[in-house]
């Protein structure tokens, strides 16, 4: 099989390695995004930083794109799981 441009060939299957990587970053991003959606302040409690002055604003941001990078994750690894089983 032919390699593109420092891309894996089309045949190869993804490493058992990338598939735990990707479940292990869908479920922290989706647990992170949960608590902020009802623990709004952990951010300012751990860090002391509150960029919104208590508004929300930004809380609601972070709990926006955690869940976004929790399902693309979380597809990426299912996809890649099923990859690993269908050539094993």
């Amino acid at each position: 099989m032919k390699l593109d441009s420092g891309r894996r060939a089309s045949g190869a299957k993804p490493s058992l390695i990338r598939v735990r990587l990707e479940s292990a970053i869908a479920l922290f991003a989706g647990a992170l995004g949960i608590m902020t959606a009802f623990w709004h302040d952990w951010i300012e409690a751990l860090t002391g930083w509150d960029p919104d002055h208590h508004n929300g604003g930004v809380e609601w941001l972070i709990v926006a794109v955690l869940l976004c990078v929790a399902v693309a994750t979380g597809l990426a690894a299912r996809r890649h799981w099923r990859l690993r089983a269908a050539k094993a």
